[in-house]
């Protein structure tokens, strides 16, 4: 396992969300619900569109392209078109930072 820094938990905002780089290459979301982080991947499942351009209601992410929703808590689309689930990654907060608990090796996304 392996743990990846990615910002002060004082970068986002009760209600928002804030586009990471993880290994150079993929996109993580992270979203502060009430001062609870959640971390998914950050390119829509569905076709690549980054989601930090969407926006938060109730619970759930909406994609701005298509407009694919996805539940927050599971990553699970609720509207077409896109069909498979959002990867979501372990939050730890420590030490004032947001940090994702992933599997060594390339991190996993859905397409």
């Amino acid at each position: 396992m392996r743990r990846i820094d990615l910002f002060g938990v004082e970068e986002v905002s009760d209600g928002e969300m804030k586009m990471a780089w993880v290994d150079g290459t993929d996109q993580v979301l992270v979203i502060n619900t009430g001062g609870e982080f959640t971390a998914l991947q950050g390119i829509c499942s569905h076709e690549y569109f980054e989601l930090d351009k969407g926006f938060l209601t109730n619970g759930t992410l909406t994609c701005a392209l298509h407009l694919s929703r996805f539940d927050l808590s599971s990553g699970e689309p609720l509207d077409p078109p896109a069909d498979a689930p959002l990867a979501i990654y372990p939050v730890v907060v420590e030490d004032g930072r947001v940090l994702i608990e992933v599997s060594d090796g390339p991190l996993e996304i859905s397409e």
